[in-house]
């Protein structure tokens, strides 16, 4: 199990086995660079034992504060202090801890395992249960090389993942695995198995809604927030689009230390998806060790090794850009910071300023219009062979629903239409009534939120970032041993800027106002104000180019995988219709490649992990 995983901690390894229980660690060395920071790590009482992957950011702070109390250590580690505080604390421990986490404890006394998750999710935790056993790994891989799990597909989360792109937490790929949700623990004994929640951001209003003081305040949370993640033994630099979640965070890092930066960007050679000019400003400004490195016809040399690194589908196509960046980051740095989270906790997808936009029309649109007469006009418009009047179909679908269904639709990769066509009889028949949108309306109705903007950011919090975000990062800075920190979802940040107003987050369709406000003297407005790009490849072009050869080989060509599950007529009229350039059915036929690509890796292959 630990080999397959080697990639997460290349630097050592250790097992600790008995009669109950049996962990294994492999090591990426940041903190304490000595082996007395190998794990499995035991306590000094010698009860317990951790594996832990991750960092603690205020461990310093907590291992005074236990000093304080008469503990003594014997390491410089983060790990030591997880162990001092579960022995003194137990589960409340979580409370304590801020970093990025998942870990597993095992109690020799109580013969019981305690597993817990960080609580935004930024570290993974798989499990399955055996015959009231339990055996869980960082990544789905592990589990698969100890022939532990049936692989079987689950139907409803092979929908999820064409409606997302990702497979949404709890669920995975396999209808016998799980992962632990973030903010979420597990314990298991003899006995068997409880799990509880330990943390959730709520989007109740907090007393600071002056712009000003708001401002501020975030500010010194940013700040605070930047220098715990810049502690580490090794070099560390940071990732630098241009936009203004990392050009703010290189800003922060550049005035809190004393040499340059080390920055890296990366570049495509289509103009319109390139924002390395962005980064070279920035990079400029502040004086940063910058690296740059364009994609271009590496993508079809590369797409199988890191379709690979992903034990689910996985389908969101920044993953591409991700991967090149890690890799050009880790030829000059150990640690990387990263503006992860700065969209989902301050507003800044296009897709919120429409939806807002769409509720206030859908709250002025007569009951009637909405319920009646706007869904005889849907079905004839979204047949048409012009796309704006399919646009227009879009539209009016979306103000003839719910709030928390539009939201869904903004989301979804796939329509309903494209599935019906696209999923077998068979595919559709074992789903029976089963619909994707219930992860998205499901948490919508969870937020405490007092207005929509509020509601669906806490969805996107809950669902997207852990389920997509947050895995691609892992996933893609991992395959090159890299350890990635993103200073904005630091867990008091957070909450901070959740429980501020909404609009000082949207603003006349200005997205993320107070953070743009709180970087005014650090950043131009050129940075700041340009429309955002995004971190994505072109994929309408690649598949009537460089992807071309890849799809009409892997997947129309199929003869399992995609053939076992979709109509391979319905997937070629899609293709047809994407190459005469009628329709743009990317998306869709980027999750059907990524899919296949999967499929063949873990499922048709003697040699899967």
């Amino acid at each position: 199990m630990g080999e397959a995983i080697r990639h997460r901690g290349p630097d050592a390894h250790g097992s600790y086995l008995t009669d109950s229980v049996g962990l294994h660690h492999r090591r990426l060395s940041i903190i304490d660079l000595s082996d007395a920071g190998t794990q499995p790590m035991h306590s000094a009482c010698g009860r317990y034992t951790l594996v832990f992957n991750g960092e603690i950011y205020n461990f310093l702070e907590l291992r005074e504060e236990l000093q304080n109390d008469g503990y003594t250590f014997a390491t410089k580690t983060d790990t030591e202090v997880i162990l001092a505080l579960y022995s003194r604390h137990g589960r409340q421990c979580l409370d304590s801890l801020n970093g990025m986490f998942a870990f597993a404890l095992w109690d020799n006394q109580a013969k019981s395992l305690f597993l817990a998750r960080d609580r935004v999710g930024k570290k993974p935790l798989y499990y399955t249960m055996i015959d009231g056993d339990i055996a869980f790994a960082s990544e789905l891989k592990a589990l698969l090389k100890a022939q532990l799990v049936e692989r079987k597909i689950r139907l409803d989360a092979l929908h999820d993942f064409f409606a997302y792109q990702y497979v949404p937490d709890p669920k995975t790929i396999f209808e016998d695995v799980f992962k632990l949700e973030p903010g979420h623990w597990m314990a298991v004994n003899q006995s068997g198995a409880e799990s509880g929640q330990y943390w959730d951001v709520s989007f109740q209003q907090g007393e600071n809604t002056d712009e000003n003081s708001a401002a501020a305040a975030l500010r010194e949370h940013i700040n605070a927030a930047t220098r715990r993640r810049m502690i580490a033994d090794v070099p560390l630099g940071a990732f630098l689009s241009g936009g203004v979640d990392s050009s703010g965070i290189v800003a922060t890092m550049a005035k809190n230390s004393d040499r340059p930066v080390t920055t890296c960007a990366i570049g495509f050679n289509e103009k319109r998806f390139n924002e390395t000019e962005f980064a070279e400003a920035v990079a400029r400004q502040y004086q940063t060790d910058h690296h740059e490195f364009v994609v271009h016809e590496q993508v079809n040399d590369h797409l199988k090794t890191i379709a690979a690194y992903f034990d689910e589908p996985f389908a969101d196509p920044s993953l591409v850009p991700t991967y090149f960046v890690s890799k050009l980051a880790r030829q000059q740095v150990t640690v990387a910071l990263a503006g992860d989270g700065g969209d989902e906790v301050f507003a800044g997808y296009e897709k919120y300023a429409m939806d807002a936009l769409e509720n206030r029309w859908r709250e002025r649109t007569p009951n009637i219009l909405r319920t009646w007469f706007f869904p005889k006009l849907i079905v004839p418009l979204s047949h048409s062979s012009l796309r704006p009047l399919r646009r227009i179909a879009t539209l009016l679908k979306a103000l003839s629903v719910d709030p928390a269904m539009a939201f869904y639709l903004s989301n979804a990769q796939i329509t309903d239409s494209q599935w019906g066509r696209l999923a077998s009889a068979s595919t559709q028949q074992q789903l029976g009534g089963y619909h994707p949108s219930q992860q998205t309306v499901d948490r919508y109705q969870q937020s405490d939120g007092a207005d929509h903007l509020a509601r669906i950011l806490y969805t996107d919090i809950k669902t997207y970032l852990p389920g997509d975000i947050l895995v691609k990062v892992d996933r893609m800075s991992m395959a090159h041993s890299l350890e990635v920190r993103a200073p904005l979802l630091d867990y008091q940040l957070v909450e901070f800027a959740c429980s501020l107003p909404s609009t000082l987050k949207l603003r006349n369709g200005e997205k993320k106002h107070l953070l743009k406000k709180c970087f005014k003297s650090d950043l131009p407005d050129d940075i700041l104000y340009r429309k955002k790009m995004g971190f994505s490849p072109p994929l309408a072009q690649w598949f009537r180019n460089e992807l071309r050869s890849l799809t009409e080989t892997t997947v129309l060509g199929a003869q399992a995988g995609v053939a076992e599950y979709f109509s391979l007529p319905g997937i070629k009229q899609l293709w047809s219709e994407h190459q005469a350039e009628t329709h743009d059915h990317g998306a869709v036929l980027w999750s059907l490649l990524m899919f296949q690509l999967w499929w063949l890796e873990y499922m048709d292959n003697d040699q899967a992990a």
